[in-house]
């Protein structure tokens, strides 16, 4: 695993990454500025914001946290690297899904080329589509390693009408609300070797089981924004950092490899062809 961001390295390594994702729609530079201090403060690896090139150059000004851009747009991506973002991301799909329904491997290929053009020496991270299936995820996992992408993301959906029924088990609810981007880290681990971020919906609970599914990182993002105050964000994101430290007991990882296999009807040992 080389990285052309060094001070992420070692973090990947250890696979004790948190990034703090504000979202492609925040574009309040206050919401954003105070969602980084609790990123400070907790110690988090890195924020992920918008592509937008004068958040960045306000951001700049205080963090030295590394800041990752997120868009669907090359150009912007492109844009915010020459003021100073650190890394990029093609991904955090979910506010075009309503636009976009389906983000296709040759979508996904296609934009992938376009930015390792724009943007060189600098690291490249690419969301998975979660609707594609679990097949297509690792057959897209395999062209994006050939071509030297460096990170990965998982995500996954939210059925607010499913979830709301199961509020009442943590565990079982935990387990529902990440057993998609569980999934798929624990597939794609299994064919490609670049470093995985496991994202949507994360919590404690299932940040730590995501680690021993194989990720090298969390990223978490609603969930933090559930806090008011900065204090009572970075206590937040302190829970999640003790939480990717911790060993899960073998009951929960046994549990929740039970929920996996209801979402997954194939096998991760199949030969992709």
């Amino acid at each position: 695993m080389n990285l052309f961001c060094k001070k992420l390295s070692i973090p990947f390594k250890q696979k004790k990454v948190l990034k703090i994702i504000s979202g492609l729609n925040t574009l309040d530079i206050n919401k954003i500025v105070r969602l980084v201090k609790a990123a400070e403060l907790s110690g988090a690896t890195y924020i992920d914001i918008a592509a937008n090139t004068q958040i960045v150059k306000h951001l700049k000004q205080f963090t030295d946290l590394p800041i990752c851009v997120s868009s669907i747009d090359p150009i912007e991506l492109y844009n915010c690297i020459s003021v100073g973002a650190d890394l990029v991301e093609i991904g955090n799909f979910d506010i075009f899904y309503k636009t976009y329904p389906t983000f296709s491997i040759s979508t996904i290929l296609s934009l992938v080329k376009e930015t390792c053009c724009l943007v060189r020496n600098k690291d490249i991270c690419v969301t998975i589509p979660h609707n594609l299936s679990l097949h297509d995820q690792i057959y897209l996992a395999q062209k994006l390693e050939e071509v030297g992408i460096n990170i990965l993301q998982t995500e996954d959906f939210y059925n607010k009408d499913l979830s709301h029924n199961l509020k009442d088990d943590y565990m079982l609810y935990s387990s529902y609300l990440a057993s998609l981007t569980l999934s798929s880290t624990y597939a794609l681990t299994k064919y490609v070797s670049i470093p995985i971020i496991t994202s949507s919906k994360m919590n404690s609970l299932s940040s730590s089981i995501a680690i021993n599914c194989g990720a090298s990182g969390i990223g978490i993002s609603s969930n933090v924004y559930k806090h008011s105050t900065v204090y009572d964000m970075s206590l937040y994101i302190d829970e999640i950092i003790h939480s990717i430290d911790k060993q899960v007991n073998s009951y929960k990882v046994q549990k929740l490899s039970l929920l996996i296999n209801q979402y997954n009807n194939i096998l991760v040992d199949q030969p992709i062809y």
